[in-house]
């Protein structure tokens, strides 16, 4: 699910906002943001437009370096030899977000393929790997997006998300739990709907739309 995917994101982020609170809100956003961000491809080149499993990985290791070298300073910026001073929160935050869009791509391969109907296993594509350049298959340790272990995975990350954030983040991610429990209730019935609808899409919108849904 998009909200299990998010709350993630936001777990990954936690251990950074318990040891320096003044970060919890940029952190969490940002792991926020980056579980989110690879979906945005869900209409067009949906697990490989913005699926990067390996350059996430890579450029969240990169900016944990730095921003771990920063936080152990004193003067809250780090400097390293041949670069241009960066701001020890802003790379924090990039750290986490890369680390929440990689755990994305993670999790995205050990559910099912891109069919309509997943919990049916005929499609073999997980997550596109660019830097090999050839499809990730699906795992299906979790069956499908919205299976009960789905939502027993957003559980998990989204009670010390609880326990950490405040206000507005706190509601929403307490937002996001319930409504990957509504989802997970109604998720059997959503593909006739999409199906339905997709076959009532005007010509000229169809090209936005997953072939998936024509099935």
């Amino acid at each position: 699910m998009q909200t299990t995917h998010a709350l993630v994101g936001m777990a990954i982020a936690t251990p950074i906002a318990v040891r320096f609170p003044e970060l919890a809100g940029i952190v969490l956003i940002a792991g926020l943001v980056g579980g989110a961000f690879p979906d945005l491809d869900l209409y067009k080149g949906h697990r490989r437009t913005l699926h990067f499993p390996v350059l996430y990985a890579a450029a969240a290791v990169v900016a944990s370096v730095i921003a771990a070298a920063g936080l152990g300073g004193l003067s809250g910026t780090v400097s390293l030899p041949g670069t241009v001073l960066a701001s020890t929160p802003t790379v924090a935050a990039l750290a986490v977000g890369f680390a929440a869009a990689a755990a994305h791509c993670l999790m995205d391969v050990l559910g099912g393929g891109l069919e309509l109907r997943p919990w049916e296993g005929r499609d073999d594509r997980a997550v596109y790997d660019h830097v090999r350049g050839r499809w990730i298959a699906p795992r299906r340790w979790i069956r499908y997006d919205g299976s009960p272990e789905d939502l027993g995975i957003a559980t998990a990350a989204g009670l010390p998300v609880l326990v950490v954030a405040e206000g507005a983040l706190f509601a929403l991610a307490a937002v996001l739990l319930g409504v990957s429990a509504v989802y997970v209730a109604v998720r059997r019935r959503l593909p006739d709907i999409a199906a339905a609808i997709a076959a009532r899409t005007p010509a000229s919108l169809r090209a936005w739309v997953p072939d998936r849904y024509f099935d």
